[in-house]
C-alpha cells in the first residue's frame, strides 16, 4: 500500500490533507529557507519544495525495491515590488510586513512538489501557483490585535487568510 508523507509542519497543510479525508504521516524535513541573492519568489518557491519533497523521500527507511511512498513538499512566500517576504523572525518584522503590504496588492506565491518512489523507479513533479491579494488599508490597531494572537510569526508576509487575515484582505484574484 502506498504511503503518503507530508514533509511539511505546517498545521494548514496538515489540515486541507485531513480534509481531503487521506491517510497521512507528518514528517518535516530541515531544510535552509533562506532566498539566495536577488532569487526570483517563483524560482525560491520551486525549489525550496523540490528540496522539501526530495529530503523527505531520501529520509524514507528501506531500500528501494521496498518502498511505495508519495511525499508531499511545500513552500509559501508573499512577493511585493520585487521583496520576498517569509516568515517574519519577530513581532516586529511581522508588524513591518504587515504596514508594507497594507492597502496594497501584493501576490501569494505557492511552491508544491511531490517526489515518489515505487520499487527502483521515483519520480518528482512541481508547481507554483501565484494570487493576487490585495490588502485593505490596516490600522495599527488591526496590526496589533493580529499580533497578540500570536500567529504571525509562522506565516509568509505575516498573515495567513485562513486566520483572521482574511478580514484583512479586499480582494483575491487567481
Amino acid at each position: 500500500m502506498t504511503r503518503l508523507v507530508l514533509a511539511s509542519a505546517s498545521p494548514r497543510r496538515r489540515e486541507l490533507l485531513a480534509r481531503l479525508g487521506l491517510s497521512f504521516e507528518v514528517r518535516p524535513t530541515s531544510v535552509d529557507e533562506t532566498p539566495r541573492h536577488a532569487e526570483d519568489a517563483r524560482v525560491l518557491v520551486r525549489r525550496l519544495a523540490l528540496a522539501k519533497a526530495s529530503a523527505g523521500l531520501a529520509a524514507e527507511p528501506g531500500v528501494a525495491p521496498e518502498r511505495d511512498v508519495v511525499v508531499i513538499g511545500a513552500d509559501t512566500v508573499v512577493a511585493m515590488g520585487g521583496r520576498v517576504l517569509g516568515k517574519p523572525a519577530d513581532e516586529a518584522e511581522a508588524a513591518a510586513m504587515l504596514r508594507l503590504l497594507s492597502g496594497s496588492r501584493h501576490q501569494v506565491l505557492t511552491g508544491v512538489a511531490v517526489a515518489s518512489s515505487r520499487g527502483d523507479a521515483a519520480s518528482l513533479a512541481v508547481e507554483v501557483a501565484e494570487t493576487d491579494v490585495v490588502m485593505r488599508p490596516l490600522t495599527d490597531a488591526d496590526i496589533g490585535g493580529w499580533l497578540a494572537t500570536g500567529e504571525a510569526l509562522d506565516k509568509a508576509g505575516g498573515y495567513a487568510i485562513q486566520e483572521v487575515g482574511d478580514t484583512f484582505v479586499e480582494r483575491i484574484e487567481g
